[in-house]
């Protein structure tokens, strides 16, 4: 019993570090307790999430993410550091995607494809005064993302359109990101996890639209922890649901969609330690804002889309932007 509270005392300080920028291809960080991978989805996609915009072929898609936060909250929400610690955590988030599609149905009309990111994340943890605070390990490669989907056609009614589109992809995550067990934060998770999600989009009206993500996340061990689990043999980040959800009005005809995005994390599982679980280690972040995608051509688009968190447990809170081009070859 007293062993499992000290790792949790030392685990609530850094959790959070890491989880403010979870994310999907960005949001980037492991810290003591907040070992979910660091480029956990987080609104990285959003509108008309459904579907490509242009069928099958070639697709190159550009993220950048910036994330600030300057709060580090624990299990109810309530602050970690005292006011004179003044930390301030920036995370800057770029992550390259390559995606084939084909035009061949694989299983009940589902077209294969296959899906590949590389992030970079640059990371940024300072305080007012200096403390045994944790520590972040600069910039590196993240960790690579590797999917296998199928994509099924949109389902029309008539010269009205599209009117409901979706996808499933097996998505793995490799620890080949940058990793030191001397820091808390790192672009790197060092342990394998698998991600798979479902995305759909349903057109309510031929112009106005809803699209979601569901992931459910599973983490297999770190045999290496950071320096913050005092002679831990291995941790194991819990499992976890994260999604995104967001609706979006065409404005402009085929030119501009823009409405409100969101995402939502919730832990399902404690962290353990040496495979004892250490109550009082899931994280929760509710993330909403504004967003628009506009199309230059059906093979062109960019999306931005603004988060601000709230019901955060377990994580810093803070704002998140981010930025997407994509392209259709």
């Amino acid at each position: 019993m007293k062993r499992t509270a000290l790792f949790k005392s030392s685990v609530l300080l850094a959790m959070l570090m890491f989880a403010a920028i979870g994310g999907g291809p960005a949001g980037v960080l492991p810290a003591e307790a907040y070992d979910l991978p660091p480029g956990l989805n987080l609104g990285l996609t959003s509108f008309l999430d459904g579907g490509p915009p242009a069928g099958p072929g070639f697709y190159f898609t550009q993220y950048f993410q910036y994330y600030t936060a300057g709060k580090l909250l624990g299990p109810n929400g309530n602050e970690l550091l005292p006011p004179s610690a003044g930390e301030r955590l920036n995370v800057f988030a770029f992550a390259s995607q390559f995606i084939y599609q084909s035009n061949y149905d694989l299983f009940l009309g589902g077209k294969w494809g296959l899906d590949f990111i590389l992030p970079v994340i640059v990371t940024d943890l300072s305080y007012a005064t200096p403390g045994p605070f944790p520590q972040d390990n600069g910039a590196g490669l993240g960790d690579i993302y590797v999917g296998p989907f199928l994509q099924w056609d949109p389902i029309t009614l008539g010269c009205n359109g599209p009117v409901f589109m979706h996808r499933i992809e097996l998505q793995a995550i490799f620890p080949t990101g940058k990793y030191s067990s001397d820091s808390e934060v790192n672009p790197g998770s060092n342990f394998f996890s698998f991600d798979p999600y479902w995305a759909a989009t349903l057109f309510i009206t031929p112009r106005w639209e809803f699209s979601t993500r569901v992931h459910y996340l599973w983490n297999s061990a770190n045999n290496d922890p950071n320096r913050a689990y005092f002679g831990a043999d291995d941790t194991r980040a819990g499992q976890a649901v994260h999604l995104n959800f967001a609706s979006s009005y065409e404005i402009l005809e085929k030119r501009l969609h823009a409405g409100l995005n969101g995402y939502y994390l919730k832990q399902t599982t404690d962290t353990q330690v040496d495979g004892n679980s250490v109550p009082g280690t899931k994280e929760q972040v509710l993330g909403i804002g504004p967003g628009f995608v506009f199309h230059w051509s059906q093979n062109t688009h960019f999306f931005v889309n603004v988060y601000f968190e709230t019901a955060v447990e377990n994580r810093s809170e803070g704002q998140r932007y981010n930025f997407r081009w994509v392209q259709h070859f």
